[in-house]
């Protein structure tokens, strides 16, 4: 629950954030005859993510074991590339997106008002993609209970509620905090859903290694073993390699994190309301 609950709400707040951007520089702009056509541009982006995430499961449930093996570890590893690099990503750019988005505005309305949905669909439709194979993963490392659904739900209502709230100044948050602790967690979150593509792939018989273990209590797991699982991707049973590149990817990922973060980025939020005020 808290891994689908984390990945949610700031996935959720990016796009939120994003769509802030985008309505608070159109109503600025005088230009608000153009909103329905950014708010088409949105849902086009949230049905196209529930859809590619109806595709992965429809696709998982109708494959044979070893093709489903196959699958789930093909999907872990992708997903684990795309969150790591949108984490970095997201890090990056935080200076700059607002400056981004208004000028993609600002072109898309000389072009008209379907290329201003195209802007809104492409920067939330990226967001809530990767979500999708991002949870679709993360939801195959855990057992199939409600606690999982439960944390995506609220995840993505705390997310939409922060995005009003932050959008009409009812709140103030630290967002360059919020995702600085986010993007760490999200690493570590990434690092369980790596290792559950290894073992799927080892159990498969494509990666070697799969009797070499360096745990094993599959017989009993404890409660500790279960929060392990839920939290950090530590499973009652790991091979040999799996804990190898969960060191490793945790050891290089978060060392560059915490290397590379400026501990002032702005943060999208704080660019926007810069912008509004030397405007």
């Amino acid at each position: 629950m808290l891994s689908t609950f984390l990945i949610s709400l700031r996935e959720g707040l990016e796009a939120a954030l994003i769509i802030g951007i985008l309505v608070a520089y159109l109503v600025r702009s005088a230009r608000t005859n153009a909103l329905k056509y950014l708010w088409a541009g949105v849902a086009t982006a949230g049905i196209l993510a529930l859809l590619f995430g109806g595709l992965l499961t429809y696709t998982s449930l109708n494959l044979s074991v070893r093709g489903e093996q196959l699958f789930a570890g093909t999907t872990s590893l992708a997903a684990v590339v795309l969150v790591t690099a949108m984490v970095f990503w997201m890090k990056r750019s935080a200076r700059s997106i607002a400056g981004q988005l208004h000028g993609k505005v600002d072109t898309a309305l000389t072009m008209g008002n379907f290329a201003l949905a195209a802007v809104a669909f492409l920067s939330v439709g990226r967001e809530g993609l990767e979500t999708s194979l991002f949870l679709y993963a993360d939801f195959k490392t855990v057992n199939h209970d409600t606690a999982p659904l439960a944390g995506l739900l609220l995840g993505l209502a705390s997310a939409v509620i922060l995005g009003v709230l932050l959008y009409k100044r009812s709140i103030k948050i630290n967002l360059s905090k919020f995702f600085r602790v986010t993007g760490l967690a999200l690493l570590v979150v990434a690092a369980g859903v790596l290792i559950h593509g290894i073992g799927e792939l080892q159990n498969r018989g494509s990666i070697p290694g799969s009797h070499s273990f360096a745990w094993n209590f599959s017989a009993g797991s404890g409660i500790l073993i279960t929060v392990l699982d839920g939290t950090f991707g530590i499973a009652n049973a790991m091979t040999v390699l799996q804990l190898s590149i969960y060191i490793l990817y945790l050891a290089l990922t978060l060392t560059w994190f915490l290397k590379a973060l400026p501990l002032s980025a702005p943060t999208p939020l704080e660019s926007k309301t810069t912008s509004q005020a030397n405007a």
